[in-house]
């Protein structure tokens, strides 16, 4: 018998629809969560949320995952919660340099979701999701197919999902228990604040500063910052601040 230990905690996995256009794949993917028991959905953005549309693909079975369906208007809000936020992609390359496979980042998130809320994120059916979402993300996920790419949306969540639901069961952990980590907000705040620090002090180019952030939130990923830490940077972001403050007004009171 599997141990619950064991398992990936489907209760703290949440599908985060981004821009769909149709509400049919909408309940569509619901269903396809409610299959392999996830029941959380935030959808940010809906071209046409018509709720009889959804209930229909949805049908009787995932009526209860529709019924809890949160709306957002935006998708950076939607994921501050968030401890962990995985993309998915279908292109790769330029800023796509760092993609697992959807069993691989299951396993990974298998100890993660004990003490962690995590969100999935997928992007409209005929465009997927853009640079500027994929920097709201973690880790970015690819769904390996053959010479033609395209899923539909359902398909997608039903693959992403299944995997979730297998992760981890049956085998001893690979990864001890992780603590809880920083917020999505907690970590946009804190990107925030040194973009604008490293722009003041020209550590990086002020004219295109997200190519630079891009390599700095890489390197913080990987590192999984706890909330303490993530205060920790922030507190060194503000002496820099003052610091360079300070420096600027005594040398104008010099001058005079």
């Amino acid at each position: 018998m599997k141990s619950s230990t064991e398992r990936i905690c489907l209760d703290h996995i949440t599908i985060v629809l981004q821009r769909p256009r149709f509400p049919e794949n909408i309940g569509a993917a619901a269903r396809a969560m409610r299959n392999m028991g996830i029941r959380r959905m935030i959808v940010v953005e809906p071209e046409n949320y018509e709720l009889s549309r959804v209930l229909k693909m949805a049908t009787h079975v995932a009526a209860d995952v529709v019924q809890e369906i949160r709306i957002a208007q935006d998708l950076r809000a939607a994921l501050s919660p968030f401890h962990m936020v995985v993309g998915t992609t279908a292109r790769l390359g330029g800023e796509r340099e760092v993609v697992q496979s959807p069993s691989r980042i299951a396993g990974r998130l298998v100890s993660l979701s004990r003490e962690n809320t995590i969100a999935i994120v997928f992007g409209p059916e005929d465009r997927g999701l853009s640079n500027e979402d994929l920097r709201l993300c973690h880790e970015l996920v690819n769904i390996p197919t053959d010479e033609f790419s395209s899923l539909n949306l359902a398909q997608a969540v039903m693959v992403i999902c299944y995997e979730l639901y297998t992760a981890g069961g049956g085998g001893p952990l690979t990864e001890p228990n992780t603590p809880r980590l920083a917020t999505r907000h907690e970590l946009d705040g804190m990107y925030d604040q040194l973009r604008d620090i490293l722009v003041r002090i020209n550590y990086i180019n002020p004219e295109n500063p997200d190519y630079w952030m891009n390599k700095i939130r890489r390197f913080f990923t990987r590192l999984q910052l706890k909330a303490g830490e993530v205060s920790i940077i922030r507190g060194i972001c503000r002496q820099i601040d003052w610091y360079g403050k300070k420096n600027h007004a005594d040398g104008r009171q010099a001058k005079e």
